[in-house]
Protein backbone atom coordinates (compact mmCIF):
# COMPACT_ATOMS: atom_id res chain seq x y z
CA UNK A 1 0.00 0.00 0.00
CA UNK A 2 3.14 2.31 0.41
CA UNK A 3 4.13 1.76 -2.59
CA UNK A 4 1.09 2.75 -4.45
CA UNK A 5 1.03 6.02 -2.35
CA UNK A 6 4.35 6.71 -3.41
CA UNK A 7 3.33 6.23 -7.24
CA UNK A 8 0.17 8.21 -6.59
CA UNK A 9 1.79 10.75 -4.93
CA UNK A 10 4.29 11.15 -7.48
CA UNK A 11 1.69 11.30 -10.32
CA UNK A 12 -0.48 13.80 -8.23
CA UNK A 13 2.86 16.74 -8.01
CA UNK A 14 3.76 15.86 -11.58
CA UNK A 15 -0.25 16.93 -12.65
CA UNK A 16 0.08 20.33 -10.22
CA UNK A 17 3.16 21.23 -10.56
CA UNK A 18 2.50 22.10 -14.60
CA UNK A 19 1.60 25.60 -16.04
CA UNK A 20 -0.95 23.67 -18.20
CA UNK A 21 -2.87 22.40 -14.75
CA UNK A 22 -2.72 25.89 -13.95
CA UNK A 23 -4.06 27.46 -17.14
CA UNK A 24 -7.01 24.95 -17.10
CA UNK A 25 -8.22 25.74 -13.25
CA UNK A 26 -8.59 29.17 -14.72
CA UNK A 27 -9.93 28.80 -17.85
CA UNK A 28 -11.98 26.24 -16.67
CA UNK A 29 -14.89 28.33 -14.87
CA UNK A 30 -15.04 30.45 -18.15
CA UNK A 31 -15.49 27.63 -20.58
CA UNK A 32 -18.19 26.57 -18.21
CA UNK A 33 -20.11 29.95 -17.15
CA UNK A 34 -18.69 31.87 -19.93
CA UNK A 35 -22.17 31.58 -22.10
CA UNK A 36 -24.32 31.92 -19.26
CA UNK A 37 -22.42 35.41 -17.91
CA UNK A 38 -22.78 36.59 -21.72
CA UNK A 39 -25.96 35.70 -21.59
CA UNK A 40 -26.73 37.91 -18.36
CA UNK A 41 -24.70 40.67 -19.82
CA UNK A 42 -26.54 41.03 -23.15
CA UNK A 43 -29.83 40.39 -22.15
CA UNK A 44 -30.88 44.10 -22.52
CA UNK A 45 -28.51 44.41 -25.58
CA UNK A 46 -31.03 44.83 -28.49
CA UNK A 47 -30.07 45.14 -31.75
CA UNK A 48 -31.37 48.79 -32.42
CA UNK A 49 -31.23 48.68 -36.09
CA UNK A 50 -34.12 49.81 -38.17
CA UNK A 51 -36.27 46.86 -40.03
CA UNK A 52 -37.56 47.29 -43.52
CA UNK A 53 -40.01 44.64 -44.33
CA UNK A 54 -42.39 44.46 -47.41
CA UNK A 55 -46.07 42.94 -47.21
CA UNK A 56 -47.75 41.40 -49.53
CA UNK A 57 -51.53 41.44 -48.69
CA UNK A 58 -53.75 38.90 -50.80
CA UNK A 59 -56.85 39.79 -48.10
CA UNK A 60 -56.39 43.48 -48.78
CA UNK A 61 -57.66 44.03 -45.22
CA UNK A 62 -55.09 44.21 -42.86
CA UNK A 63 -51.66 46.01 -44.73
CA UNK A 64 -52.85 49.58 -44.11
CA UNK A 65 -53.45 48.64 -40.36
CA UNK A 66 -50.51 47.32 -40.09
CA UNK A 67 -48.00 50.37 -41.71
CA UNK A 68 -50.26 52.87 -39.51
CA UNK A 69 -49.52 50.74 -36.57
CA UNK A 70 -46.22 50.59 -37.58
CA UNK A 71 -45.52 54.20 -37.74
CA UNK A 72 -47.54 54.80 -34.32
CA UNK A 73 -44.91 52.39 -33.15
CA UNK A 74 -41.92 54.62 -34.46
CA UNK A 75 -43.18 57.69 -32.85
CA UNK A 76 -43.80 57.08 -29.74
CA UNK A 77 -42.20 53.27 -28.44
CA UNK A 78 -38.65 53.06 -29.71
CA UNK A 79 -36.96 55.76 -27.70
CA UNK A 80 -36.60 56.64 -23.94
CA UNK A 81 -39.23 58.94 -22.92
CA UNK A 82 -36.53 60.46 -20.55
CA UNK A 83 -33.16 60.89 -22.12
CA UNK A 84 -34.70 59.97 -25.79
CA UNK A 85 -32.02 57.08 -26.68
CA UNK A 86 -33.58 55.02 -29.36
CA UNK A 87 -33.95 51.39 -27.23
CA UNK A 88 -35.81 49.49 -30.43
CA UNK A 89 -35.39 49.42 -33.83
CA UNK A 90 -37.75 51.38 -36.19
CA UNK A 91 -40.07 49.43 -38.27
CA UNK A 92 -40.85 50.66 -42.19
CA UNK A 93 -43.67 49.03 -43.68
CA UNK A 94 -44.01 48.63 -47.56
CA UNK A 95 -46.76 47.36 -49.07
CA UNK A 96 -46.64 45.05 -52.39
CA UNK A 97 -49.26 45.01 -54.40
CA UNK A 98 -49.99 41.27 -55.21
CA UNK A 99 -48.89 39.59 -58.54
CA UNK A 100 -52.07 37.37 -59.20
CA UNK A 101 -50.33 35.80 -62.66
CA UNK A 102 -47.04 34.70 -60.61
CA UNK A 103 -46.94 35.28 -57.36
CA UNK A 104 -43.81 32.81 -56.70
CA UNK A 105 -41.62 34.76 -58.84
CA UNK A 106 -43.19 37.73 -56.81
CA UNK A 107 -41.44 35.96 -53.89
CA UNK A 108 -38.40 35.19 -55.66
CA UNK A 109 -37.72 38.64 -56.47
CA UNK A 110 -38.32 39.56 -52.88
CA UNK A 111 -36.16 36.68 -51.14
CA UNK A 112 -33.30 38.21 -53.89
CA UNK A 113 -34.02 42.02 -52.20
CA UNK A 114 -33.59 40.21 -48.69
CA UNK A 115 -30.26 38.46 -49.68
CA UNK A 116 -29.06 41.46 -50.86
CA UNK A 117 -29.94 43.53 -48.17
CA UNK A 118 -32.38 45.82 -49.71
CA UNK A 119 -35.23 44.88 -47.37
CA UNK A 120 -34.99 42.92 -43.76
CA UNK A 121 -37.95 40.26 -44.60
CA UNK A 122 -41.27 40.07 -46.01
CA UNK A 123 -44.65 38.80 -45.25
CA UNK A 124 -47.51 37.32 -47.46
CA UNK A 125 -50.91 37.97 -45.58
CA UNK A 126 -53.18 35.02 -47.67
CA UNK A 127 -56.41 36.01 -48.92
CA UNK A 128 -58.86 33.97 -46.57
CA UNK A 129 -56.67 34.46 -43.01
CA UNK A 130 -59.67 36.58 -41.88
CA UNK A 131 -61.86 33.14 -41.94
CA UNK A 132 -58.98 30.55 -42.26
CA UNK A 133 -59.76 27.38 -42.95
CA UNK A 134 -57.47 24.53 -40.92
CA UNK A 135 -54.63 23.24 -43.55
CA UNK A 136 -55.45 25.76 -46.32
CA UNK A 137 -52.54 27.69 -48.40
CA UNK A 138 -55.03 30.73 -48.65
CA UNK A 139 -55.30 30.54 -45.19
CA UNK A 140 -51.82 31.45 -44.22
CA UNK A 141 -49.45 33.99 -43.07
CA UNK A 142 -45.76 33.44 -43.84
CA UNK A 143 -42.95 35.73 -42.83
CA UNK A 144 -39.85 35.01 -44.82
CA UNK A 145 -36.63 36.19 -43.51
CA UNK A 146 -32.54 34.85 -43.61
CA UNK A 147 -33.13 34.16 -39.60
CA UNK A 148 -36.42 34.13 -38.91
CA UNK A 149 -36.74 31.74 -36.38
CA UNK A 150 -35.00 34.32 -33.64
CA UNK A 151 -36.62 37.33 -35.25
CA UNK A 152 -38.22 39.33 -32.80
CA UNK A 153 -39.51 41.47 -35.94
CA UNK A 154 -41.57 38.32 -36.20
CA UNK A 155 -43.69 37.94 -33.09
CA UNK A 156 -44.35 42.26 -32.92
CA UNK A 157 -45.80 41.84 -36.44
CA UNK A 158 -48.21 38.24 -35.74
CA UNK A 159 -49.64 39.98 -32.66
CA UNK A 160 -50.47 43.54 -34.64
CA UNK A 161 -52.17 41.16 -37.72
CA UNK A 162 -53.89 38.92 -34.91
CA UNK A 163 -55.16 42.03 -33.32
CA UNK A 164 -56.74 43.23 -36.53
CA UNK A 165 -58.06 39.69 -37.47
CA UNK A 166 -60.34 39.94 -34.07
CA UNK A 167 -61.36 43.14 -34.68
CA UNK A 168 -62.48 42.47 -38.03
CA UNK A 169 -64.18 39.64 -37.16
CA UNK A 170 -65.62 41.46 -34.11
CA UNK A 171 -67.06 43.98 -36.04
CA UNK A 172 -68.50 41.47 -38.96
CA UNK A 173 -71.08 39.99 -36.34
CA UNK A 174 -72.14 43.23 -34.85
CA UNK A 175 -70.43 43.65 -31.23
CA UNK A 176 -69.03 46.74 -30.39
CA UNK A 177 -64.77 46.20 -30.02
CA UNK A 178 -65.28 47.91 -26.20
CA UNK A 179 -67.86 45.26 -25.15
CA UNK A 180 -65.05 41.92 -25.61
CA UNK A 181 -61.94 43.99 -25.37
CA UNK A 182 -61.28 41.50 -22.12
CA UNK A 183 -62.05 38.68 -24.23
CA UNK A 184 -58.67 38.41 -25.61
CA UNK A 185 -56.62 40.28 -23.18
CA UNK A 186 -54.39 37.36 -22.39
CA UNK A 187 -52.86 36.28 -18.96
CA UNK A 188 -49.41 34.65 -19.09
CA UNK A 189 -49.65 31.53 -16.29
CA UNK A 190 -46.39 32.04 -14.62
CA UNK A 191 -43.83 29.18 -13.53
CA UNK A 192 -43.92 28.90 -10.04
CA UNK A 193 -41.72 26.52 -7.70
CA UNK A 194 -43.29 25.05 -3.95
CA UNK A 195 -43.50 26.76 -1.08
CA UNK A 196 -41.20 25.27 1.53
CA UNK A 197 -41.23 25.89 5.17
CA UNK A 198 -37.80 26.84 7.04
CA UNK A 199 -36.79 24.02 9.22
CA UNK A 200 -34.87 25.86 11.61
CA UNK A 201 -37.65 29.07 12.27
CA UNK A 202 -40.73 27.04 11.26
CA UNK A 203 -41.32 30.14 8.92
CA UNK A 204 -43.24 29.09 5.46
CA UNK A 205 -41.26 30.62 2.63
CA UNK A 206 -43.04 31.94 -0.32
CA UNK A 207 -42.28 30.17 -4.06
CA UNK A 208 -40.09 31.30 -6.54
CA UNK A 209 -40.73 31.97 -9.66
CA UNK A 210 -39.40 29.41 -12.01
CA UNK A 211 -36.50 30.62 -14.01
CA UNK A 212 -35.42 28.50 -17.22
CA UNK A 213 -31.68 29.87 -16.76
CA UNK A 214 -31.24 28.44 -13.32
CA UNK A 215 -33.87 25.47 -13.91
CA UNK A 216 -30.66 24.55 -16.49
CA UNK A 217 -27.89 26.04 -14.58
CA UNK A 218 -27.00 24.40 -12.01
CA UNK A 219 -27.75 20.38 -13.63
CA UNK A 220 -25.24 21.83 -16.47
CA UNK A 221 -22.61 23.35 -14.24
CA UNK A 222 -22.82 20.16 -12.20
CA UNK A 223 -22.31 17.84 -15.27
CA UNK A 224 -20.17 19.69 -17.16
CA UNK A 225 -18.02 19.68 -14.13
CA UNK A 226 -17.69 16.42 -13.24
CA UNK A 227 -16.81 15.62 -17.17
CA UNK A 228 -14.06 18.51 -17.17
CA UNK A 229 -12.66 16.49 -13.98
CA UNK A 230 -12.97 12.94 -15.87
CA UNK A 231 -11.25 14.84 -18.43
CA UNK A 232 -8.14 16.03 -16.47
CA UNK A 233 -7.53 13.28 -13.95
CA UNK A 234 -8.86 10.06 -15.84
CA UNK A 235 -8.88 10.38 -19.33
CA UNK A 236 -5.07 11.50 -19.64
CA UNK A 237 -4.21 8.21 -17.73
CA UNK A 238 -4.17 6.07 -21.25
CA UNK A 239 -2.05 8.27 -22.82
CA UNK A 240 0.48 8.34 -19.51
CA UNK A 241 0.64 4.62 -19.25
CA UNK A 242 0.77 4.50 -23.29
CA UNK A 243 4.19 6.62 -22.79
CA UNK A 244 5.87 5.13 -20.23
CA UNK A 245 5.41 1.78 -21.57
CA UNK A 246 6.92 2.71 -25.06
CA UNK A 247 9.71 4.15 -22.80
CA UNK A 248 10.45 1.30 -21.28
CA UNK A 249 9.77 3.55 -17.94
CA UNK A 250 6.81 0.78 -16.70
CA UNK A 251 9.59 -1.85 -16.93
CA UNK A 252 12.00 -0.37 -14.79
CA UNK A 253 8.93 0.69 -12.15
CA UNK A 254 7.34 -2.91 -12.32
CA UNK A 255 11.12 -3.90 -10.86
CA UNK A 256 10.11 -2.54 -7.74
CA UNK A 257 6.39 -2.19 -7.39
CA UNK A 258 4.02 -5.05 -8.45
CA UNK A 259 1.42 -3.66 -11.77
CA UNK A 260 -1.84 -3.15 -9.51
CA UNK A 261 0.09 -1.19 -7.44
CA UNK A 262 1.33 0.67 -10.46
CA UNK A 263 -2.03 1.21 -12.00
CA UNK A 264 -4.07 1.83 -8.76
CA UNK A 265 -0.82 4.46 -7.87
CA UNK A 266 -2.05 6.18 -11.17
CA UNK A 267 -5.64 6.08 -10.20
CA UNK A 268 -5.17 7.39 -7.06
CA UNK A 269 -2.94 10.49 -8.32
CA UNK A 270 -5.48 11.05 -10.12
CA UNK A 271 -8.24 11.02 -7.89
CA UNK A 272 -6.43 13.40 -5.87
CA UNK A 273 -5.80 15.87 -8.81
CA UNK A 274 -9.31 15.58 -9.04
CA UNK A 275 -10.71 16.07 -5.38
CA UNK A 276 -8.34 19.28 -5.43
CA UNK A 277 -10.02 20.62 -8.89
CA UNK A 278 -13.72 20.16 -7.87
CA UNK A 279 -12.85 21.12 -4.38
CA UNK A 280 -11.29 24.85 -5.64
CA UNK A 281 -14.44 25.12 -7.94
CA UNK A 282 -17.35 23.94 -5.50
CA UNK A 283 -15.86 26.67 -2.77
CA UNK A 284 -15.13 29.37 -5.20
CA UNK A 285 -18.37 28.43 -6.66
CA UNK A 286 -20.70 28.73 -3.25
CA UNK A 287 -18.94 31.94 -2.08
CA UNK A 288 -19.80 33.56 -5.65
CA UNK A 289 -23.09 32.72 -5.81
CA UNK A 290 -23.68 33.54 -2.41
CA UNK A 291 -21.94 36.95 -2.96
CA UNK A 292 -24.35 37.52 -5.71
CA UNK A 293 -27.43 36.84 -3.70
CA UNK A 294 -28.13 33.66 -5.16
CA UNK A 295 -27.77 31.40 -2.22
CA UNK A 296 -31.18 29.82 -3.02
CA UNK A 297 -30.34 27.96 -5.94
CA UNK A 298 -27.04 25.65 -4.13
CA UNK A 299 -28.24 22.51 -4.06
CA UNK A 300 -26.79 21.33 -0.83
CA UNK A 301 -28.13 18.04 -0.59
CA UNK A 302 -26.84 17.00 -3.91
CA UNK A 303 -23.04 17.43 -3.18
CA UNK A 304 -22.93 14.66 -1.30
CA UNK A 305 -23.85 13.02 -3.89
CA UNK A 306 -21.54 14.81 -6.34
CA UNK A 307 -18.05 14.16 -4.37
CA UNK A 308 -19.40 10.28 -4.02
CA UNK A 309 -20.21 9.79 -7.79
CA UNK A 310 -17.18 11.64 -8.88
CA UNK A 311 -15.00 9.15 -6.68
CA UNK A 312 -16.23 6.33 -8.24
CA UNK A 313 -17.00 7.59 -11.84
CA UNK A 314 -12.63 8.48 -10.82
CA UNK A 315 -11.64 4.97 -10.15
CA UNK A 316 -13.81 3.02 -13.17
CA UNK A 317 -13.18 5.29 -15.59
CA UNK A 318 -9.26 5.17 -14.55
CA UNK A 319 -8.76 1.95 -14.04
CA UNK A 320 -10.15 1.49 -17.50
CA UNK A 321 -8.39 3.84 -19.60
CA UNK A 322 -5.02 2.62 -17.41
CA UNK A 323 -5.83 -0.77 -18.41
CA UNK A 324 -6.44 0.27 -22.60
CA UNK A 325 -3.09 2.52 -22.12
CA UNK A 326 -1.07 -0.71 -20.97
CA UNK A 327 -2.51 -1.97 -24.36
CA UNK A 328 -1.10 0.72 -26.59
CA UNK A 329 2.36 0.22 -28.02
CA UNK A 330 2.53 3.81 -29.88
CA UNK A 331 0.42 7.04 -30.18
CA UNK A 332 -1.36 6.07 -33.28
CA UNK A 333 -2.82 2.67 -31.06
CA UNK A 334 -3.89 5.02 -28.39
CA UNK A 335 -5.40 7.49 -30.59
CA UNK A 336 -7.77 4.73 -32.78
CA UNK A 337 -8.77 3.92 -28.84
CA UNK A 338 -9.45 6.64 -27.00
CA UNK A 339 -13.26 7.86 -28.97
CA UNK A 340 -14.76 4.23 -28.90
CA UNK A 341 -13.56 4.27 -24.56
CA UNK A 342 -14.69 7.66 -24.59
CA UNK A 343 -18.48 7.04 -25.30
CA UNK A 344 -19.85 6.13 -21.49
CA UNK A 345 -18.87 10.07 -20.75
CA UNK A 346 -20.04 11.47 -23.83
CA UNK A 347 -23.04 9.66 -24.48
CA UNK A 348 -24.70 11.61 -21.32
CA UNK A 349 -23.85 14.93 -22.35
CA UNK A 350 -26.00 14.29 -25.75
CA UNK A 351 -29.26 13.18 -23.25
CA UNK A 352 -28.60 15.65 -20.62
CA UNK A 353 -31.47 17.94 -21.78
CA UNK A 354 -34.14 15.17 -22.53
CA UNK A 355 -33.21 14.39 -18.81
CA UNK A 356 -33.81 17.94 -17.46
CA UNK A 357 -36.90 18.70 -19.44
CA UNK A 358 -38.37 15.08 -17.54
CA UNK A 359 -36.49 14.00 -14.63
CA UNK A 360 -39.17 11.37 -13.35
CA UNK A 361 -39.70 9.96 -16.97
CA UNK A 362 -39.09 6.20 -18.12
CA UNK A 363 -35.84 7.56 -20.45
CA UNK A 364 -34.72 9.40 -17.94
CA UNK A 365 -34.82 6.82 -14.67
CA UNK A 366 -33.35 4.20 -17.05
CA UNK A 367 -30.71 6.03 -18.61
CA UNK A 368 -29.52 7.42 -14.81
CA UNK A 369 -29.30 3.46 -13.67
CA UNK A 370 -27.15 2.16 -16.13
CA UNK A 371 -23.74 2.32 -13.94
CA UNK A 372 -21.56 3.67 -16.83
CA UNK A 373 -24.25 6.85 -17.21
CA UNK A 374 -25.15 6.87 -13.70
CA UNK A 375 -22.35 9.14 -12.22
CA UNK A 376 -23.35 11.87 -14.52
CA UNK A 377 -27.55 11.39 -15.18
CA UNK A 378 -28.27 10.60 -11.68
CA UNK A 379 -26.58 13.72 -11.02
CA UNK A 380 -28.31 15.57 -13.59
CA UNK A 381 -31.94 14.42 -11.85
CA UNK A 382 -30.80 15.30 -8.38
CA UNK A 383 -30.08 18.53 -9.42
CA UNK A 384 -32.91 19.61 -10.80
CA UNK A 385 -36.21 20.96 -8.93
CA UNK A 386 -37.99 17.94 -9.00
CA UNK A 387 -37.94 15.36 -6.33
CA UNK A 388 -36.76 11.91 -6.88
CA UNK A 389 -37.40 9.17 -5.11
CA UNK A 390 -34.52 8.17 -2.79
CA UNK A 391 -34.34 5.09 -3.76
CA UNK A 392 -33.26 5.69 -7.10
CA UNK A 393 -30.21 7.46 -5.83
CA UNK A 394 -29.27 5.19 -3.58
CA UNK A 395 -29.72 1.97 -6.00
CA UNK A 396 -27.79 4.14 -8.44
CA UNK A 397 -24.86 4.59 -6.05
CA UNK A 398 -24.61 0.91 -5.45
CA UNK A 399 -24.35 -0.26 -8.98
CA UNK A 400 -21.80 2.01 -9.82
CA UNK A 401 -20.26 0.45 -6.85
CA UNK A 402 -20.27 -2.84 -7.98
CA UNK A 403 -19.65 -1.53 -11.61
CA UNK A 404 -16.58 0.13 -10.29
CA UNK A 405 -15.10 -3.23 -8.37
CA UNK A 406 -16.03 -4.98 -11.16
CA UNK A 407 -13.70 -2.22 -13.65
CA UNK A 408 -10.90 -2.46 -10.92
CA UNK A 409 -10.56 -6.39 -10.96
CA UNK A 410 -10.57 -6.46 -15.17
CA UNK A 411 -8.41 -3.46 -15.26
CA UNK A 412 -5.83 -5.02 -13.48
CA UNK A 413 -5.98 -8.50 -15.16
CA UNK A 414 -5.90 -6.63 -18.34
CA UNK A 415 -2.85 -4.13 -17.05
CA UNK A 416 -1.05 -6.93 -15.40
CA UNK A 417 -1.00 -8.69 -18.74
CA UNK A 418 -0.35 -6.01 -21.55
CA UNK A 419 2.04 -3.56 -19.56
CA UNK A 420 5.07 -5.52 -20.47
CA UNK A 421 3.74 -7.01 -23.44
CA UNK A 422 5.25 -5.11 -26.84
CA UNK A 423 4.08 -5.46 -30.56
CA UNK A 424 0.55 -6.53 -30.33
CA UNK A 425 -2.31 -4.44 -31.21
CA UNK A 426 -5.25 -3.70 -29.02
CA UNK A 427 -7.99 -5.92 -30.27
CA UNK A 428 -10.96 -6.87 -28.46
CA UNK A 429 -9.68 -10.13 -28.77
CA UNK A 430 -6.60 -9.55 -27.23
CA UNK A 431 -8.17 -7.99 -24.41
CA UNK A 432 -10.69 -10.54 -23.73
CA UNK A 433 -7.77 -13.60 -23.88
CA UNK A 434 -5.73 -10.86 -21.35
CA UNK A 435 -8.95 -10.58 -19.46
CA UNK A 436 -9.51 -14.63 -18.80
CA UNK A 437 -5.51 -14.95 -18.92
CA UNK A 438 -5.01 -12.63 -15.79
Amino acid sequence: MNKTLVIAKREYRAAVRTKGFLITLLLLPIFMGGGFIVMAITKDKVDTTDKRIAVVDQSGRLGENLKHRAEERNARDIKDSVTGVKKFPAYYIDLITPDVTDLNGQKLKLSDEVRNKKINAFVQIGPDVIHPQPGKEQSRICYFSENSLMDETQNWIGYVLNDKIREIRVAEIGILPEKVRDLFYWVNMEGMGLISQDTRTGDIKAARKSDVLQTIMVPYILMFLMFMTLMMSAIPLLQAVMEEKSERIAEVLLGSVSPTQFMMGKVIGGLAVSLTTTGIYILGGVFSIKAMGMGDIIPYHVLPWFFAYMLLNIIMTGCMFAAMGSTCNDSKDAQAIQFPAMLPLIIPMFVMMPVIQNPLGSFATTMSLIPPFTPMLMLVRQATQVTIPIWQPIAGLLGVLIFTLLSVWIGGRIFRSCIIMHGKRPKMGLLFKQLMKG
